[in-house]
């Protein structure tokens, strides 16, 4: 079920404790996502796409309205983040993708951070802070171009923020990234930043290098589980080089630290994808610390095992948020586990 007519919805995320688990919030749970008018395309919302919220409860999604007030962004649009609370205080991160006031949409990424409180009575956020950008690439393990050829899956990336916090208060970002040091084509890997107090996030080495393998590897985020790391990221089957027929899915990987090894999940990375007739079901997997996985519609009811590229128009497209999943995590083993509710 759609969540509004007005607007389509996609790349989901909840307010969360710093150890990552969604806030309980007036009944239910206060969740962010992007959001753009439904046009005729599809495809467009990414360049007029911001964060709205909406309160989760009993299962369902309303939508509340958007996030920051109009102008706020320093980029032309926004895209995904995180967002993190300590008592009523919420911090949260996201990409400025654009630039506010150009004339052609560009896809250069920003990584910036903004703080609020949580309200009484009909509101739901106090006075935004003004955009801090937090933790910039240096050119050296990350590039700072971020254009590509334009063509999905190969853009280049500095975004996706997630936060996530040790046992003995090390704040870390990991986000999506392009590596510097090898300025391919296909040269994604997940970017890595510690904190050094104040808010403030320097740059350290990569934690998963795709090069060669993979352009972009989405929304990673950290999950922590039977005392061991679990890194989980989003890809399509558009985003691998030429020769390797990966699907679309939810990919990880496993750690005891932060330091690594990180050893890719069920050997090869992927935890599970949509089903061979529906290539482009879903997308956009968070996984909780429960195990339970948001995502939301894509391109569904398109009934084709060989297709390759998503249907043109509406027909198909969901934008909404899709039903949750569950996730089995056993050591370097995991798997879909169930449909929940």
């Amino acid at each position: 079920m759609r969540v509004s007519a007005e607007i389509d919805v996609w790349d989901a995320w909840p307010l969360a404790a710093r150890d990552g688990r969604p806030l309980p919030w007036r009944g239910g749970e206060l969740w962010f996502a992007l959001a753009a008018p439904v046009d005729a395309d599809p495809e467009r919302r990414h360049g007029v796409a911001s964060i709205h919220h909406f309160h989760r409860i009993d299962g369902r999604f309303a939508h509340i309205g958007p996030t920051f007030p109009v102008g706020f962004s320093p980029g032309s649009r926004e895209w995904s983040g995180c967002a993190v609370a300590c008592g009523k205080d919420v911090t949260l991160y996201f990409t400025a993708a654009g630039v506010r006031g150009e004339t052609a949409i560009s896809s250069h990424q920003r990584i910036f951070s903004a703080a609020t409180q949580l309200v009484e009575g009909p509101g739901v956020f106090a006075e935004w802070s003004d955009p801090v950008e937090i933790v910039r690439p240096d050119g050296h393990l990350y590039m700072h171009e971020h254009e590509g050829s334009g063509r999905p899956g190969q853009i280049k990336a500095f975004r996706d923020p997630a936060f996530y916090c040790l046992s003995d208060g090390t704040e870390y970002l990991v986000f999506t990234a392009s590596s510097a040091r090898k300025p391919e084509e296909y040269n994604g890997v997940i970017g890595c930043a510690v904190g050094e107090g104040q808010g403030s996030f320097r740059v350290v080495a990569p934690l998963i290098d795709a090069c060669g393998t993979n352009n972009e590897l989405e929304r990673p985020h950290i999950v922590e589980h039977a005392g061991r790391l679990y890194l989980f990221w989003s890809t399509q089957a558009a985003a691998f080089s030429p020769g390797i027929d990966a699907p679309t899915g939810l990919y990880g990987a496993v750690s005891e630290s932060m330091a690594g090894p990180w050893r890719l999940l069920n050997r090869h990375g992927l935890v599970f994808a949509n089903a061979a007739s529906e290539p482009f079901q879903s997308y956009s997997w968070w996984v909780l610390p429960d195990l339970s996985v948001a995502a939301f519609v894509d391109y569904w009811g398109v009934g084709n095992v060989s297709a390759r590229s998503k249907p043109q128009g509406r027909r198909h497209f969901g934008g909404t948020f899709a039903p949750f999943l569950k996730v089995r995590l056993d050591g370097d083993t995991a798997a879909l586990a169930e449909i929940g509710a």
